[in-house]
């Protein structure tokens, strides 16, 4: 079958489990046989999945903030596309602790490199794979003083290692605290969190 005859399967087959369930679309909004189409702050095509790049050239297009509300506002977009970017949690981490209530206002050095980091991370962003749930997923973890990350990944049909997503967040008080190897397990946990939906679907 061609990719169009392929898609019009697919199409049936949702229109049908619709029907069964008296679900209805809103044909204003649907897209039906186009090479992409967004979804959520994304675009998806057969190659995979890319990041909206309108909500990139915002992030990048960001001046450096001048009051405390700013870095708020600019974390709040660019945490929206995390899965694109390797440990984002501990990029950031140095922006987050202006967050905090106790904290005084500056902006120095050490921040202005990491909202310049964040802006080349996700400005350099992969196309991430679609997830093929007939074949193995391989997860790399890591973890650092003050975050975890982890990345699931598959080979495509050319045998070229693709990411499908990345995950990562920071560590609490009381687990940066734990030894070195505490912290990858943890990291290996919360893999299993974050991934489970992939691996339940595996056949």
């Amino acid at each position: 079958m061609t990719d169009v005859e392929v898609h019009l399967q697919h199409l049936r087959q949702v229109f049908q489990v619709m029907r069964e369930n008296k679900l209805y679309a809103y044909l204003k909004k649907c897209i039906f046989c186009a090479p992409e189409i967004p979804v959520l702050g994304s675009y998806i095509s057969k190659e995979g999945v890319r990041a909206d790049p309108e909500k990139i050239e915002a992030i990048c297009a960001w001046s450096a903030p001048q009051e405390q509300m700013q870095p708020r506002q600019w974390l709040e977009i660019a945490t929206y596309l995390h899965n694109y970017s390797k440990n984002f949690a501990s990029t950031v981490r140095p922006l987050s602790q202006l967050l905090k209530e106790d904290a005084t206002w500056s902006w120095h050095s050490e921040y202005q490199a990491a909202f310049v980091a964040v802006k080349t991370s996700l400005s350099t962003a992969p196309v991430l794979m679609l997830p093929d749930h007939s074949k193995p997923f391989h997860v790399v973890c890591d973890a650092s003083d003050f975050a975890i990350g982890c990345a699931l990944m598959q080979f495509d049909d050319e045998g070229r290692e693709r990411m499908v997503s990345y995950q990562s967040r920071q560590l609490k008080t009381a687990e940066r605290k734990n030894p070195v190897h505490n912290k990858k397990l943890l990291a290996m946990r919360n893999a299993l969190v974050k991934f489970l939906v992939y691996f339940r679907c595996l056949h």
